[in-house]
């Protein structure tokens, strides 16, 4: 077994499926530095230096075998952060370069298949989850500022939507868990990464007054339009997890 090490970047993951047709390697495994553990001491590593003409080379193949849609569906099970992800990938690479006729993403018979389809609805599900359940919140500067923590790494996904939709205002929407974020300055939408962990007090305290007087208001129509009486709990988890509750102004 050969381990293939990898900077945990897309342009890294294909750097590394293309060095396993490059250097002919069977038995191996993808896997990122920050996680690989070596268990056992007689395994051969690979350090996987990031090139993206070797990504490129390796995605343009699978664009003319499965199209570009099937290449975002294979992004989806990259930034699921599966554990299996990165040999699920190397596995329908393997599958399309030998079968470059077929769509291969539609044979769910086969076992790596299934999954990426699986982890595909998954991540579109969370990705629709954040486009709704998102909320924005006025800062001193003017900035609106919205904070996530997504199962999936679905910020890439929800870039287009956001900005197409706020285009007239500047917005920043920051991912808590995985501690980066999108920032809409009303000409470029980029990301950014911060170094350092939010300090949610100390952002509090960064709200216009106009964002206080909103969330006040807002929570108090919310307990006024409350039908005690229709409450179904069950029905309301089952469009609005509990634990999205924690970001919405109506929650608090």
């Amino acid at each position: 077994m050969t381990s293939l090490l990898y900077d945990g970047s897309f342009d890294g993951l294909f750097t590394a499926v293309f060095e396993v047709f490059e250097y002919r390697y069977k038995e191996v495994e993808i896997i990122s530095r920050d996680r690989f553990h070596q268990e056992n001491i007689f395994a051969d590593i690979h350090e996987v230096i990031t090139q993206p003409e070797k990504s490129e080379r390796v995605l343009n193949k699978l664009e003319q075998n499965i199209g570009k849609q099937g290449v975002h569906e294979l992004l989806k099970v990259y930034l699921s952060e599966d554990p299996q992800g990165e040999q699920l990938i190397l596995s329908a690479v393997r599958q399309s370069v030998k079968y470059p006729q077929e769509d291969i993403l539609k044979n769910y018979a086969d076992d790596d298949i299934l999954a990426i389809s699986k982890i595909g609805k998954s991540v579109n599900r969370e990705r629709h989850r954040m486009t709704a359940f998102v909320r924005f919140e006025k800062m001193q500067d003017g900035v609106f500022f919205a904070k996530i923590d997504p199962d999936f790494n679905v910020l890439p996904l929800i870039r287009k939507h956001f900005k197409d939709r706020y285009q007239d205002q500047k917005w920043m929407i920051y991912d808590l868990r995985r501690n980066y974020g999108l920032l809409y300055d009303l000409e470029n939408c980029d990301f950014f990464y911060p170094g350092e962990k939010l300090d949610l007090n100390r952002y509090q305290q960064k709200f216009h007054d106009e964002e206080k007087n909103y969330q006040t208001l807002w929570q108090r129509y919310f307990t006024k339009t409350n039908i005690v009486e229709r409450k179904n709990i069950k029905l309301h988890l089952q469009h609005v997890p509990r634990r999205y509750w924690k970001y919405l102004t109506e929650k608090w």
